[in-house]
């Protein structure tokens, strides 16, 4: 009889645990959800905005345009991760080339792999496409400016608090003449408790 109580309450355990579910809830892509404390998309798309945000409000912008009576050409270059932890630099770069883009204030060319797509299919169409309607060589836009940078991070732990310090700089260079126009600094500063 103890047995069978026994067993009786472990299968009632059993069958309680198996019963919970997983739930899933969608949430507004704009809400902020911070549950680790480190880097994530929240990060990356308000950090973004706001880097882009000062690059267009400054002086180099009206400068070239007055210059040279068109918008800007800008190409992202690489924004790399010096972090303690491991962030992939490519949401926060698209993040970025969107702001720029809808700016409508700098146009924005390809970076160096997207490139090499675009001239591999070029030279499909020259061997496979009606010729009528191949793109032709040589029609590439030139960058005037190049956008690089690095993201870093500082962390420091005392027992169960944690402060971690991330910053991100930011370079926009000319192309010719290797002039610095812009540096821009972003700094996020998060406290995690365990």
């Amino acid at each position: 009889m103890n047995r069978l109580l026994i067993f009786s309450m472990l299968a009632a355990l059993l069958l309680a645990g198996s019963c919970q579910r997983r739930t899933v809830t969608r949430v507004d892509t704009d809400r902020a959800i911070d549950l680790s404390g480190r880097w994530n998309d929240t990060d990356s798309r308000l950090v973004a905005e706001e880097m882009i945000s000062d690059v267009l409000n400054r002086p180099w912008l009206e400068r070239f345009t007055q210059q040279n009576g068109r918008a800007p050409v800008v190409i992202v270059g690489d924004v790399r991760n010096r972090s303690h932890e491991h962030i992939d630099a490519e949401t926060f770069i698209r993040n970025m080339e969107r702001e720029f883009v809808n700016s409508g204030l700098v146009r924005l060319v390809q970076d160096a792999e997207f490139r090499e797509q675009i001239r591999e299919e070029r030279a499909d169409q020259h061997e496979f496409a009606d010729p009528e309607t191949v793109a032709q060589w040589r029609r590439e836009t030139g960058a005037d400016y190049m956008l690089t940078g690095t993201m870093n991070s500082i962390v420091d732990q005392y027992r169960r608090d944690r402060v971690i310090y991330y910053q991100v700089n930011l370079e926009l260079s000319h192309m010719e003449t290797n002039e610095k126009v812009w540096i821009g600094e972003k700094q996020i500063r998060k406290t995690v408790r365990n």
